[in-house]
């Protein structure tokens, strides 16, 4: 099994950055991304950056090489995780939005599982904090038509941890508690996943 983890963003992408400017998103997706990368290969899991520039690659180019993975290995063989972190304005002022969630393609799909299982590390490592979920069909991830979601071959999810403009999330991101929840409940997320296929 191939786990691809996505840092979503390049590091000098225009607005992905809280309203003060000081938290641009690419640059912490990158160390969150590279952290769990670490993690998961120190636990004898195969896992690669899908992105490893600091260029803001195209959607389109990053389908591409989940795919080609796809095709070398099998589909069932290679999972997607996105990582990126929220906003609820235009980036100019500060807004009080909240939580992290989870998002899948729309429909009953192989990804739900893995959803499922870094929903479970959300609530287990962001104690206090909201959990933003949509349980119409029966389970806690909120589904969506995103590009990478619906264009990649293999089980992918889209991860938000939080809101860049939101002065308690930012400080709670920034906090070095804070990294290492948001590392931990993708690292534990993706293990569980990992190990309910086998």
């Amino acid at each position: 099994m191939i786990v691809l983890v996505d840092n979503g963003h390049g590091i000098f992408t225009p607005g992905k950055r809280s309203p003060d400017g000081e938290f641009r998103e690419g640059i912490y997706n990158r160390e969150i991304a590279v952290r769990v990368v670490a993690d998961l290969q120190d636990r004898g899991i195969k896992a690669e950056l899908l992105v490893p520039e600091e260029d803001d690659i195209s959607l389109q180019e990053r389908v591409r090489r989940v795919n080609t993975q796809c095709l070398l290995h099998g589909k069932k063989k290679v999972i997607l995780v996105s990582i990126h972190v929220n906003a609820a304005g235009n980036g100019t002022k500060w807004m009080n939005a909240t939580g992290w969630s989870c998002y899948t393609s729309v429909g009953q799909t192989a990804a739900d599982q893995l959803a499922t299982c870094l929903c479970e590390a959300a609530i287990k490592h962001f104690p206090g904090r909201r959990i933003r979920s949509d349980w119409s069909d029966g389970d806690a991830d909120i589904e969506s038509n995103f590009y990478l979601l619906r264009k990649t071959l293999c089980p992918a999810v889209v991860t938000e941890s939080f809101y860049m403009d939101n002065r308690s999330d930012l400080e709670f991101l920034q906090s070095r508690a804070g990294k290492q929840a948001v590392v931990d409940t993708h690292v534990e997320g993706i293990t569980e996943y990992l190990e309910s296929i086998r």
